[in-house]
């Protein structure tokens, strides 16, 4: 299995739009994130997770030929706003992309795509398929998949287990349960916006802390914000198991 990072940042990714800071204006490729996503590859089946507004660049950037499913964490724009992109893998495999949310994300999609999902629909829309999870396993073709349930803020979200590998983005709290079921996993991707407290998303200290405790091979940090700082002093300051991810960073499980 191959893990791909195809973005890293935050809602706004990085540079910020406006945005004079000296990390926006950094000339690091490290330091340039589009909004967050992963691509899980097997010999058999493609997913995604989250496909927000830079999905298409994504998709053209790691020269993605075939897509098997999205998994949505949650219903906001930056992991959602990219749909309408999946047209292009609809035309070329001849048939609906499946979807995979739980319900209240899927009635967000229905609402934000509702041409999409019209008795008559207009030529050339997408054509999804959605499939409703709950807080248990699932499977995509010959993939298993655990949900891993988190806050962000009062927003419940879905993390995904795939084997022995763990990805939660956008959340400030997970109890103990939920923790556990990462327990194990070789490598985990945990997000972290920036170093001070925020009321929706884990602090670097804390995602480390969680990262101390799961103990994987290796453990990156995701939804990484412009307040956080050069990627590559951040670095140095963590753990040597532990260290920013960025996009195009990928790994084999």
């Amino acid at each position: 299995m191959k893990i791909t990072v195809l973005g890293s940042g935050t809602s706004q990714g990085m540079p910020v739009i406006a945005c004079d800071c000296k990390v926006c204006k950094s000339n690091d490729k490290y330091d340039k994130r589009l909004r967050t996503s992963i691509f899980v590859e097997t010999d058999s089946t493609n997913i995604v997770i989250d496909a927000g507004p830079d999905f298409r660049q994504q998709m053209l950037r790691e020269n993605v030929k075939k897509l098997d499913a999205v998994l949505i964490t949650h219903e906001h724009r930056d992991h959602i706003g990219g749909l309408d992109d999946i047209r292009s893998f609809n035309w070329i495999q001849n048939k609906p992309m499946e979807i995979y949310a739980r319900k209240k994300v899927a009635d967000s999609i229905k609402k934000e795509y509702s041409y999409a999902f019209d008795e008559y629909k207009y030529p050339g829309v997408p054509d999804i398929e959605i499939n409703i999870i709950e807080n248990k396993n699932f499977f995509v073709n010959d993939i298993e998949i655990t949900p891993i349930e988190a806050m962000h803020h009062k927003l419940p979200v879905f993390g995904f287990r795939i084997g022995d590998f763990s990805y939660l983005t956008d959340a400030n709290n997970i109890n103990n349960t939920e923790l556990q079921k990462m327990k194990g996993s070789k490598y985990i991707i945990i997000n972290a916006l920036r170093k001070e407290k925020h009321i929706s998303h884990f602090t670097l200290d804390e995602a480390v802390e969680i990262l101390k405790i799961l103990k994987p091979q290796q453990g990156y940090i995701i939804h990484v914000g412009h307040q956080m700082g050069f990627h590559k002093e951040i670095n140095h300051e963590l753990p040597k198991n532990i260290s920013l991810s960025y996009d195009g960073l990928n790994f084999y499980l």
